[in-house]
């Protein structure tokens, strides 16, 4: 079945988005508000795009009127912002923070969080988080009611049972046991089921073009 997406609503194309477009990483923005403090929200248009310089990519939707959300406003006006990485254990609380809460109202303190100092940035991380990675505005992109925010990772924490090897920067990264977001408005998947695939040499992709070859394990 095709889809025009000319002729469809917003709020449709968005269904059919997030419902293919799976399972999608999450990202726990921390960013200071204007009074100096720490704003809490989850994103699910969100990706590492580069390593060289290391980039994020974060996509806020504005509010109605093209307002921008409390995040998108914290970091455009000052430049900083922090990606703390959701793990099973902590899905609950950071599903809290997405709740709409009046002005005035603190997320960290709503889900009883607790804030650890960063190293490059004056934006603190979420302390439970697994990981996390500090990040300076590099530039943002209006395309229509979508913010495109870049940022620039100057630094990343990682808890360090979760290390296997500091000096060849080996992770394990099962054990971080993240979660995604699929679709639906309460879709989430785990991490957890995993399969291994050698990369195939074109030198193997020739010997072998007739066998069945390389099945998942």
């Amino acid at each position: 079945m095709d889809f025009d997406f000319s002729k469809l609503k917003p709020r449709e194309r968005y269904k059919l988005l997030i419902s293919v477009v799976v399972p999608r990483p999450i990202a726990w923005v921390t960013s200071l508000n204007p009074d100096g403090s720490v704003n809490a929200a989850p994103f699910s248009f969100f990706n590492a795009m580069g390593s060289d310089p290391p980039i994020l990519a974060l996509g806020i939707g504005n509010h109605p009127g093209n307002r921008p959300k409390d995040s998108a406003y914290n970091i455009q006006r000052s430049g900083f912002f922090v990606v703390n990485l959701v793990s099973e254990d902590l899905a609950a609380v950071m599903n809290l923070t997405a709740v709409e809460f009046p002005a005035g109202v603190s997320e960290i303190e709503a889900a009883g969080l607790e804030l650890a100092p960063s190293v490059h940035v004056v934006v603190p991380r979420i302390a439970r988080a697994p990981a996390a990675f500090e990040c300076r505005l590099h530039s943002a992109l209006e395309i229509g009611r979508n913010r495109i925010l870049i940022g620039e990772v100057l630094g990343a924490f990682v808890r360090d049972d979760f290390v296997t090897d500091p000096e060849k920067l080996y992770l394990d990264s099962g054990a971080l046991k993240l979660i995604g977001r699929m679709g639906g408005r309460g879709g989430y998947v785990r991490t957890s089921d995993r399969f291994e695939m050698p990369r195939i040499t074109f030198e193997e992709w020739q010997a072998n073009q007739s066998a069945e070859i390389y099945p998942v394990d």
